[in-house]
């Protein structure tokens, strides 16, 4: 099972637990009826924890698909669970959410929406949580640095007219000539790489959405997430 997750900064300073406590108190409901029953549909902050200078939680919400059946719309009650951390690391606070594994085609949506409703939540409006960047110099610096774990490079911001994005994969990427005919007329958007040392091939995108393509447990890719990826944030 892939793991997605995304990297976004607090820029607001908020003391841990205060933001805990915030957290913990927060809670909406929403009546909604249904074939003449009424619902309820629940938006909150579930299993928060402040451990060892991590605050985690899981962001639920509950809300209404419809999909079409027999030429008709038929409606589903669904909850919806996204796992968080706010992390310290140095001078900054980094949220990082992690894309729930059932929501195929809308992981960036689902991501970025839990961190505008926390701006909300704890700082009573949108934009004190903003996304953050790994540069294009670094990507490059870390495919350089070992290019034979990597896999799979995306360059965007191409120069060429008609031409939206570049791939290298499999055998091409040793190619370091055509590399640097890529690297002329773009950037490095995207990276697929195998992490050695632990065994693990992620990719990481610019704007720091982080993909696990390796089976390996959740405490194993948060690890990596907070030990190696966050200090390559610019």
């Amino acid at each position: 099972m892939v793991s997605v997750a995304k990297i976004f900064e607090i820029k607001e300073p908020l003391e841990l637990g205060l933001m805990a406590r915030k957290l913990k108190d927060f809670g909406e409901k929403e009546p909604y009826e249904r074939e003449g029953k009424r619902h309820e549909l629940t938006t909150e902050i579930l299993d928060l924890k402040l451990e060892r200078g991590t605050l985690a939680g899981i962001f639920s919400k509950d809300f209404v698909l419809s999909r079409y059946y027999k030429r008709g719309l038929v409606e589903t009650l669904v909850t919806e669970e996204v796992p968080f951390w706010i992390k310290p690391f140095k001078e900054r606070t980094f949220l990082i959410v992690l894309a729930p594994s059932k929501a195929r085609g809308v992981k960036h949506l689902l991501t970025n929406y839990v961190a505008n409703r926390l701006s909300d939540i704890l700082f009573i409006k949108t934009g004190a949580i903003v996304e953050t960047k790994i540069t294009h110099e670094t990507l490059k610096e870390l495919h350089e640095s070992n290019p034979r774990a990597t896999k799979l490079i995306w360059f965007d911001n191409i120069d060429i007219p008609g031409v939206g994005k570049l791939a290298l994969a499999g055998s091409a990427i040793a190619d370091t000539k055509l590399y640097r005919d890529y690297l002329e007329h773009g950037q490095i958007w995207y990276v697929v790489f195998e992490v050695q040392k632990r065994g693990l091939v992620v990719g990481i995108t610019r704007n720091c959405v982080v993909t696990l393509f390796s089976r390996a447990e959740r405490d194993e890719f948060l690890k990596y997430v907070f030990d190696e990826i966050i200090p390559l944030i610019s």
